[in-house]
């Protein structure tokens, strides 16, 4: 593949933008080797720093692998890449080739939220087990502002996730927000089944309290899945 020379503003996230998109798009397989630095930087028309610098952006973002001395190859990105992958391309207005990936991160979100209720309710403390009740009638007193009650909601599943002790969940969950991934960026008025449900919301928090695990696990799933449906029939439409 050629390169259209580029301006001079932000080059070296020019550069990246477009490998980036050349190796998602196809234009690479997985195990292609990328043209040397030398080809690239006449291509693009920068210099290597800036060649260098896309090059070790898509390093971190598992979609080629920089050999010192060898060529640099496309990756199988379903193999090597992880959420910040995603969390970078939503950022930017870019989407993966997954026309499902709002549903598939909709369905994660049940699958992390349900487990980190269970969690919750065997391990946090009297202290954590507080700190969910209090999130939840935090978010009750937001009704009945959707948007509110959205950013309200989303501070009673961080306590949930604290209370469960599981820091893969918690940093999965920092990522998925920083990114409004989360919730398949689905607006708020498409989960009003969800964030009108205020008695689920109490319901679970009661169930934390008491420490029933599957109890806890089981509300948390319910709550959950009615936005995951609304995402699958919007993303037919």
């Amino acid at each position: 593949m050629t390169f259209a020379p580029l301006d001079r503003q932000s080059v070296s996230d020019q550069v990246f933008g477009r490998l980036r998109d050349a190796v998602l798009g196809g234009g690479y397989a997985a195990g292609d080797a990328l043209p040397g630095e030398r080809d690239l930087a006449a291509s693009f028309g920068v210099n290597r720093h800036a060649i260098r610098e896309a090059l070790r952006r898509l390093q971190q973002l598992g979609l080629v692998k920089v050999s010192q001395g060898g060529a640099t190859r496309v990756q199988d990105w379903r193999a090597t890449a992880g959420l910040d992958l995603a969390m970078a391309l939503t950022r930017t207005g870019d989407v993966l080739p997954v026309p499902t990936l709002a549903r598939d991160v909709m369905e994660m979100r049940v699958s992390i939220g349900a487990d980190a209720a269970r969690l919750c309710a065997l391990r946090a403390g009297a202290g954590a087990r507080a700190a969910v009740t209090a999130a939840v009638e935090d978010y009750a007193a937001a009704v009945p502002d959707l948007t509110a009650m959205g950013m309200a909601d989303l501070a009673v599943w961080r306590r949930i996730i604290e209370g469960s002790g599981n820091i893969a969940y918690l940093l999965a969950y920092n990522s998925l927000t920083a990114g409004d991934l989360a919730v398949g960026h689905v607006p708020p008025h498409l989960r009003a089944a969800e964030l009108l449900d205020v008695a689920a919301h109490r319901r679970l928090a009661a169930l934390i309290d008491s420490g029933d695990a599957t109890g806890a696990e089981q509300a948390a799933r319910a709550l959950l899945t009615a936005p995951v449906g609304t995402e699958t029939k919007a993303g037919h439409r």
